[in-house]
């Protein structure tokens, strides 16, 4: 069976395991139905996730005029603490922004190989965490908009860490809890001033469980070193596409590659 599009980051469905549907062009193929078996992949083109374009992506799935120039590519994407819309200051598109930034937001605790400190819009939970490889999981503030949660991360920071280390995060098989409970109880004391009053001991800790199984030596490889790649998976995590030798491919980071997928 062949299918062909652009690709998007896998969605999701938080079960045991998760379960992952790769989204090409809008048809959702259930990878954990493929696990096991042997799979063709083939990098044909590109394709703007923003305008359609065919130039080369430069980044999240964007061409390189789009990057620049989206709302959705903007700099408080990555960093929330430079979000405006709150005092209602246009960065790229102010409606686009409000959107964005102007909803409640969570800032967490996540174990990836290390426990890190992170933050998202409340309803990308556990979407967010599962795209992280997050194998536990742990709201420590709930905020009104982007801004504060971005500001409250930044204090974090500087006692966590903030960002994924991917191959720890694949090679770890932690079996035993990791008590992020009392981590957020030691971290209250390196909240701001101003927004202590988000923090929260609300919600339990989630574990998250993935088709997968770490194996003994990880390779990643990208689409554009590799444009034809033929492997059996051995399973996923995060938005990592496991195979057999170890070789691993992150789908989030092809975003807007037109590939040619067959098993």
């Amino acid at each position: 069976m062949q299918f062909k599009g652009q690709v998007l980051k896998m969605s999701t469905y938080n079960d045991k395991p998760i379960q992952y549907f790769l989204n090409l062009s809008g048809d959702l193929i259930r990878m954990n139905s493929l696990i096991g078996k042997t799979i063709k992949l083939k990098h044909i083109g590109y394709e703007c996730v923003n305008c359609g374009s065919e130039e080369k992506i430069y980044r999240m799935g964007f061409c390189k005029k789009c990057f620049f120039e989206s709302p959705y590519a903007s700099d408080t994407i990555i960093r929330p603490e430079l979000s405006r819309a709150h005092l209602g200051e246009e960065e790229r598109d102010l409606e686009v922004e409000k959107e964005i930034q102007l909803v409640p937001h969570v800032v967490y605790l996540a174990y990836t190989g290390d426990v890190k400190v992170g933050v998202t819009r409340e309803h990308q939970v556990p979407t967010r965490w599962i795209d992280q490889g997050a194998t536990f999981a742990l709201p420590i503030a709930k905020t009104d908009n982007r801004y504060e949660a971005g500001m409250i991360e930044v204090a974090l920071k500087e006692h966590l860490p903030d960002k994924t280390n991917y191959k720890k995060m694949l090679e770890d098989d932690f079996e035993d809890e990791v008590d992020l409970a009392d981590f957020r109880n030691k971290i209250e004391q390196y909240f701001p001033e101003n927004f202590k009053n988000f923090y929260t001991m609300e919600g339990e800790m989630l574990r998250l469980d993935y088709p997968y199984e770490k194996p003994e030596k990880i390779t990643a490889f990208t689409l554009d070193k590799n444009p034809e790649f033929e492997g059996v998976l051995n399973g996923i995590k995060g938005q990592y596409l496991s195979f057999e030798g170890g070789h691993v491919l992150n789908v989030r980071s092809h975003e807007g590659y037109l590939i040619e997928l067959s098993f």
